[in-house]
């Protein structure tokens, strides 16, 4: 049974480096840091898929070509039981943590993101594992400084990264990378102990 990797994001150009593709730009690099061949599209699943091997295990990545809120659509045809959920994993922006900041946990709520309630709707559970990209801004000391309004969170959330925090992404997507064969390797509890550390 393989693993199933998901990055979240928008199809389309003027979508691709937004902050809300966050989880689409990170999936992007771990076919590259891996070695995955090139994106087939997959209409079944409305996504774009790879499929490769990470450590021993076949992995397979998905890229929904959907909307964000029609997310599942890409993931429920794979994930048919909650055996094969507890070998999912969701990447996402998250806008409750503060840029610079991930983490990844398991069997959560989905904290308003309309892609993760997309899937977990879909797959009829919530045990899956999730890594959250933080995007939210912070003050100069620090301070998460959430947008308030809708407008203000869409803005914010459809807006590009800015060059700064492109590098932030870049040092994201490299311990993601490290992190996969300890996941895949000594299972969920390590991984999430080292990666939240």
């Amino acid at each position: 049974m393989p693993y199933i990797i998901v990055g979240l994001g928008n199809p389309g150009e003027e979508y691709k480096e937004t902050r809300h593709n966050a989880g689409r730009i990170i999936l992007e690099r771990i076919k590259t840091a891996f070695e995955f061949p090139d994106w087939k599209s997959d209409k079944m699943l409305t996504a774009l898929i790879s499929k490769g091997d990470i450590v021993n295990e076949k992995v397979t990545l998905i890229a929904p070509e959907t909307f964000m809120n029609r997310s599942g659509k890409a993931v429920a045809p794979l994930v048919t039981s909650e055996k094969k959920a507890e070998k999912l994993v969701v990447i996402y922006d998250d806008l409750d943590l503060p840029i610079g900041t991930m983490k990844m946990s398991f069997n959560r709520g989905s904290g308003g993101h309309k892609g993760l309630e997309s899937i977990s709707k879909a797959i009829k559970t919530d045990a899956y594992i999730r890594i959250r990209i933080g995007i939210a801004p912070t003050t100069p000391t620090g301070k998460t400084k959430k947008p308030s309004g809708e407008a203000a969170v869409e803005k914010h959330i459809l807006g590009e990264f800015k060059k700064p925090e492109q590098d932030i992404l870049k040092k994201h997507a490299k311990k993601i990378v490290e992190i996969l064969p300890v996941l895949f390797e000594k299972g969920r509890g390590d991984a999430m102990t080292e990666f939240n550390s």
